[in-house]
């Protein structure tokens, strides 16, 4: 495993060859597609091709795809799984022995069909077999099955043979066996007409078979070979689409029985075609890696483009980021192309298009139309955003071509120019075998530096595509291998297969000639720059792997580990890690300050580019025969990560690839309930049972101060409510009631009213009366006395609690004698702060309580001996309680300086 990298997310892919499955989800309103890549599959909402659900890890690849309104299945091997909201495991399925190839979900039931063409009916709840069915793959190999409308307890199965039966799956019996066909059955489609299906053949031909009476209807036969989908419009008109695996779609009037248009819709094999019910819709998916939504709105009839979403169809060759925010990554294609992939969001996934000689006579064709113009694929690009709001931002060079293509990250396009040395045009050619081996953009964004296969280096303006400079006559005797140029403008850096380093004046008036030269032991493989550092990366073709300073022109580090060619390196921002990758499967993480190995792991394909983000938060890299980016995140950035070195001849852990979702996501069939359990026994031994309702106690322990949870605005200002109330005094006197005649009661208030009630004493009760109690307790006091009876504080905090601190301050001022309270009370009140310091429960409240008393009430407890052996107890608590704590908080803040010395 990896000490600073984790795997976070895969980048770029949208489809594979296994069938997308359409569903309607009633809670959303809307259909959803669910689409395969590779071990785990992805649901796209239909009406923006949003990304929804992403599902767990399979063990293997998925085998085919299903889908009802309850659940969505796939095959993994012999066994189904039954997912819910496409994330969720719900049911798994054993009981085959091969691998299962197609699913068809039966009301409550689910059907299934292995290579070994074992047809088996599940209860879909109870994940028992209802009824198997066994096949012989010599006479009657199920290619695919499908059940017909109004047919109740019937399925359709066709076959490789070309035979066509149906059976009753309550009884298990076969029904009837229609007409054979000469060809495999490819796909089965039902039409809108009762009774009446489309079948696709291998050859070629589409058939609409009567099921009723057993009888072909229609016939029609596509020229690009292989049926692979059937579908039919349901809103209103009579037309059927058919697809092949060249990327072609024909659409057939079943009426006139004739060909309507056709559509050049993938670049390959189309696996998914499906109208939309009742809409004029049209959705495909093809191994190409794309999803893509037509819709019917021309008056030709024809459909046009509405939304899609695609990846790279072949594996990238060159990906880096682009700007300082990290949010977005180049990526160059075995398929000609440039896309941009955001790490944000795949929605903001853009294609720049394919790289094309003729850009606008290209742009004239359709999107996916075959086009002669397309220039090989890209090998290498660079990039700046200093200029790419006023030109192209983005210049290319393509395998074994001597041309280089500009591209506008602004403008999301190819650009005009191609730059190419004069003696290199058409008319002037001589040799045809050059071509451009690496080029580097300026920091300034204006010019661009390219080597080519005969040894020299031109210097190019961007904006114009004027050639500007070239560097020698030529820089090297062979190959150039990587060029670089300075933050300022003012050298120029080349490497070449003649082992030799050489170092140039930007500017080339005053002299052509290497003003420095560093002679390397082996053959400089390419060349990787940091510029704030000023430093270079220099990868020979021995493995060797060099850091110059190219201010000093001195080796400063050389690292040696890797067994196989070096693919690509790159510095992370600070310029403190190199890391690496190689054809031997590792990725090396190298620290240039300490000269040491600190990371390295394993994967199963090599990396042939990896790019580290501005931000220094991910590693994107892509691999080999793999379609999609995959990034890792540093976690040195989130937590402390403790850095070894580590022997560079060691063998590596082999770490997977990051899945389509997040890392801490990640929902892994095999780990989780030994391959998907839902019993709850097993989850618990597992691992250790954690309680999730678990509550904390009050007080943890009684030695350990234990706090209230009351907010701090309930104490903290106790002491300073004199100084907020005089800043709250208001500006303007309150304006004192009329005062009415002595003999007229009136109501207490700012409004002048008379007391209307009835206020005429009972004839029994005496004008006299006697005062029962010589104290005038406030409430606190008389839950205070009581507390002090029963020896129980608890009641007494609890409403000190409740109260806001204008009311704590009244109640522990009226616990005076002139506050209508007494010296016992007081003396209860001080028993109640003792209560609270022995227990230490509340502590910052009984220390806020306490020193508003004793600001409150000092003077009397100067006078009063009582009150004064009170707070003598009061201070033994006191310090009992804090000592304790204060000692191991000093000691603790004095061992973590004393360590700061050392970090």
């Amino acid at each position: 495993m990896s000490r600073i990298f984790q795997q976070n997310r895969a980048l770029g892919y949208v489809s594979n060859q296994i069938p997308a499955t359409v569903r309607y989800v009633a809670g959303r309103k809307e259909n959803c597609v669910t689409t395969c890549v590779g071990k785990s599959f992805q649901t796209f909402s239909c009406s923006h091709f949003r990304l929804l659900t992403v599902s767990g890890l399979h063990p293997d690849d998925i085998s085919c795809l299903a889908s009802d309104k309850y659940l969505i299945y796939s095959a993994c091997g012999s066994i189904i799984y039954g997912w819910r909201r496409g994330n969720e495991i719900k049911h798994k399925y054993i009981g085959h022995n091969a691998k299962v190839t197609h699913l068809l979900p039966f009301g409550r039931h689910l059907i299934s069909v292995d290579e070994e063409s074992l047809l088996k009916v599940w209860d879909r709840m109870t994940e028992s077999i209802f009824i198997e069915i066994p096949f012989q793959n010599d006479s009657f190999k199920i290619s695919c099955v499908m059940h017909p409308l109004t047919y109740i307890n019937k399925i359709l199965i066709g076959s490789e043979q070309g035979g066509l039966q149906i059976w009753n799956i309550r009884h298990g019996k076969l029904i009837h066996a229609f007409c054979g066909f000469n060809s495999k059955i490819n796909i089965l489609e039902q039409s809108p007409a009762i009774d009446v299906i489309g079948v696709g053949l291998a050859n070629g031909k589409i058939i609409l078979l009567n099921l009723k009476v057993d009888r072909v209807l229609m016939e029609f036969t596509q020229e690009w070979g292989i049926v692979t989908g059937i579908s039919f419009r349901t809103d209103g008109l009579t037309m059927m689409a058919t697809s092949s695996n060249d990327g072609q779609i024909a659409f057939w009037d079943l009426e006139e029985k004739k060909v309507i248009s056709t559509l050049t819709a993938h670049h390959d094999c189309i696996n998914t075609l499906k109208f939309m019910p009742n809409e004029p819709l049209l959705l495909t998916t093809s191994e190409d890696n794309s999803l893509k939504f037509w819709i019917f709105d021309k008056l030709d009839g024809t459909p046009r483009l509405l939304r899609y979403r695609e990846g790279h169809s072949a594996s990238p060759l060159s990906i880096r980021y682009h700007g300082l925010k990290g949010d977005c990554i180049l990526s160059a294609g075995e398929d000609s192309s440039l896309r941009i992939f955001s790490t944000i969001s795949e929605t903001l996934n853009v294609s720049l298009g394919r790289a094309s000689y003729n850009r606008k006579a290209s742009k004239k064709l359709s999107k996916l139309q075959d086009d002669y113009r397309i220039m090989p694929p890209i090998s290498s690009f660079t990039s700046e955003t200093t200029r790419e709001k006023h030109w192209d931002s983005i210049v290319a060079i393509h395998r074994d071509l001597v041309e280089a293509t500009t591209w506008s990250f602004d403008k999301r396009k190819m650009g005009e120019l191609k730059l190419m040395p004069e003696r290199f045009k058409e008319n002037k050619r001589k040799d045809f075998k050059t071509f451009a081996t690496c080029l580097n953009m300026t920091h300034c964004g204006n010019f661009v530096i390219i080597g080519y296969s005969s040894g020299e280096v031109e210097r190019f303006n961007v904006q114009s595509g004027i050639h500007r400079a070239n560097y020698g006559n030529p820089a090297h005797t062979n190959d150039v291998r990587g060029v670089w140029s300075d933050n300022l403008n003012q050298v120029v850096i080349s490497g070449g297969v003649d082992c030799k380093l050489k170092f140039w004046n930007f500017k080339t008036k005053e002299s052509n000639n290497a003003f420095g030269v560093m002679k390397m032991q082996d053959s400089i493989l390419f060349i990787r720059g940091h510029r704030e550092s000023s430093m270079l990366c220099v990868v020979l073709e021995d493995f060797t792997i060099l850091v110059i300073d190219y201010d000093t022109k001195n080796i400063v580090r050389k690292f040696i580990g890797h067994t196989a060619p070096i693919t690509d390196a790159c510095f992370s921002p600070d310029s403190r890690w190199l890391i690496t990758s190689s054809m031997d499967c590792t990725i090396k993480t190298w620290d240039i300050p300490s000269s040491y190995l600190i990371d390295q792991f394993k994967m199963s394909q090599p990396c042939i580019s990896l790019a580290m983000s501005p931000s220094g938060d991910f590693l994107a890299t892509a691999h080999v025969n793999f379609l999609g980016i995959y990034l890792w995140a540093n976690k040195s950035l989130y937590e402390h990560i403790s850095l070894r070195s580590i022997d560079p001849t060691s063998e590596a852990k082999e770490m997977e690839l990051p899945n389509m979702m997040s890392y801490e996501q990640k929902y892994d069939i095999i780990d989780r309930l030994n391959l998907i359990k839902i019993e709850k026994e097993e989850e618990e031994e597992e691992g250790e049972y954690i309680n999730l309702d678990y509550k904390s106690p009050a007080q943890i322990d009684d030695k350990l101060i234990t706090m209230s949870k009351l907010s701090e605005a309930k104490w903290k200002n106790l002491l300073s409510l004199d100084i907020i109330k005089k800043r709250n005094k208001p500006k303007e006197a309150f304006k004192k009631a009329k005062q009415a005649p002595f003999f007229l009661p009136t109501v207490a208030g700012l409004e002048f009213a008379f007391d209307i009630e009835n206020n005429t004493q009972d004839e029994d009760h005496s004008r006299l009366k006697t005062a029962s109690v010589v104290e005038n307790l406030t409430t606190f006091g008389i839950i205070l006395k009581k507390s002090y009876e029963t020896n129980d504080y608890s009641n007494s905090i609890s409403h000190l609690m409740t109260l806001n601190p204008s009311l704590i301050d009244y109640e522990i001022r009226s616990l005076a004698p002139l506050g209508g309270g007494s010296i016992n009370l007081m003396e209860k009140f001080l028993d109640m702060i003792i209560e609270m310091l022995n227990t230490n429960i509340n502590f910052e409240l009984a220390q806020s309580y306490l020193a508003l008393f004793l600001k409150s009430h000092d003077e009397v407890i100067c006078e009063n001996r009582a009150l004064i052996e009170k707070i003598e107890e009061v201070e033994i608590a006191q310090n009992k309680g804090w000592s304790a704590i204060d000692e191991k908080l000093l000691y603790g803040i004095g061992v973590v300086s004393n360590l700061r010395n050392y970090c």
